[in-house]
């Protein structure tokens, strides 16, 4: 059931489809701003919006020559701090500076005035995007390399000299699971529907128990394997998106994160997970080969307190899903098939509480 879940999600999440009614824009005056910013004749011939996607609208914008993707804030009410396109463009094209496979950054608008909201453009990477964590289409040898691929790339990330990559004043470089905890603490209670005992427990013994770890490298916050393009042929990652959580702090927060389909609670399709897998038939390492792999290619010997870690991360996810709640019960959901089940963060709080008794 959770394969046949997972193939579903696969289709409804993949490509392009008409934009919504409610996320439309001027394409005319799309076409006047990029052609005085690019200083050339644009002549855009087709707009069409991604599936995927909760937060930002995303959009695949077809001129006579290229192909873009426009990335930009919601229209509506927004939460504080949330939708920030002016820093995923920032990373984006520091990034892409310094070899790291990202698209790169083309232009970026803060004039509200051209599509009433900012955004910012992007070159199309033409790859594949995969929304089963499973990989059922492919052969085990394929998945292994797609595995092994995207673990090498966020330990790439880490690796990176945020100074010299021109990041050095991107974020805080202290007190990173401190801040995380007040800010999506924050957001949960601004997002708020119904109140959820368990999250509240969280929300207390979260910010006594942190690590004290004071490693600081480029978080992406959302690293996950829908965020990814990989080589059709190679199998290798050929960019990473979705950089809108991006920010300095803890390695081990966003590794963790990335191993969250090991240890999630199993919701179906709604979720990505690895429950139910045969590791070795299906050719994906099981999570301790991968943390073991993680520790290989960061030079650690181990993680300590990784209950906590997944703990928060779990807690961490249950606050995004809230997020994701409210903006429907608002109509500001990127996605008309953006989840509404609070059953689902009852489950991942609950998940979360299991660690902290352990």
């Amino acid at each position: 059931m959770i394969e046949k879940d997972q193939n579903d999600r696969q289709q409804k999440f993949s490509g392009t489809k008409p934009v919504q009614g409610h996320l439309k824009f001027d394409s005319d005056k799309l076409t006047q701003w990029l052609s005085k910013n690019l200083d050339k004749r644009i002549n855009i011939e087709n707009v069409e919006e991604f599936k995927g996607g909760q937060s930002n609208p995303t959009y695949k914008v077809r001129t006579s020559e290229e192909t873009f993707v426009l990335r930009r804030k919601p229209p509506g009410k927004l939460l504080p701090s949330a939708h920030a396109v002016d820093r995923e463009y920032r990373v984006i094209n520091a990034l892409h500076q310094n070899n790291f496979p990202v698209p790169r950054a083309v232009a970026y608008c803060e004039d509200k005035s051209v599509l009433g909201t900012e955004f910012y453009l992007m070159d199309f990477i033409e790859g594949e995007i995969f929304w089963n964590i499973s990989l059922p289409e492919l052969e085990p040898k394929i998945r292994k390399r797609i595995f092994d691929s995207k673990i090498s790339t966020l330990a790439k990330l880490q690796n990176i000299d945020f100074k010299k990559a021109g990041l050095g004043t991107f974020g805080k470089t202290s007190d990173y699971m401190a801040r995380q905890i007040h800010r999506w603490s924050k957001i949960y209670k601004a997002s708020e529907t119904s109140k959820i005992p368990s999250m509240d427990k969280l929300i207390e013994w979260l910010p006594k128990n942190i690590p004290n770890n004071n490693e600081t490298c480029i978080i992406h916050g959302d690293y996950r394997l829908d965020n990814i393009v990989f080589d059709s042929k190679t199998s290798e990652v050929i960019a990473v998106l979705d950089w809108e959580l991006s920010t300095l702090g803890d390695p081990l927060g966003d590794f963790v994160y990335h191993l969250a389909p090991w240890f999630s609670p199993d919701v179906g399709a709604k979720v990505p997970s690895l429950s139910n897998i045969s590791f070795k038939e299906h050719g994906i390492p099981t999570e301790g080969e991968y943390i073991s792999r993680y520790c290989e290619l960061t030079n650690r010997q181990t993680i300590d307190q990784l209950a906590f870690y997944k703990a928060y991360t779990l807690w961490r996810v249950a606050a995004i899903y809230q997020g994701i709640l409210k903006r429907v019960k608002d109509g500001t959901a990127a996605s008309s098939d953006a989840n509404t089940n609070i059953e689902i963060i009852i489950e991942f709080a609950k998940s979360a509480l299991s660690f902290i008794k352990n």
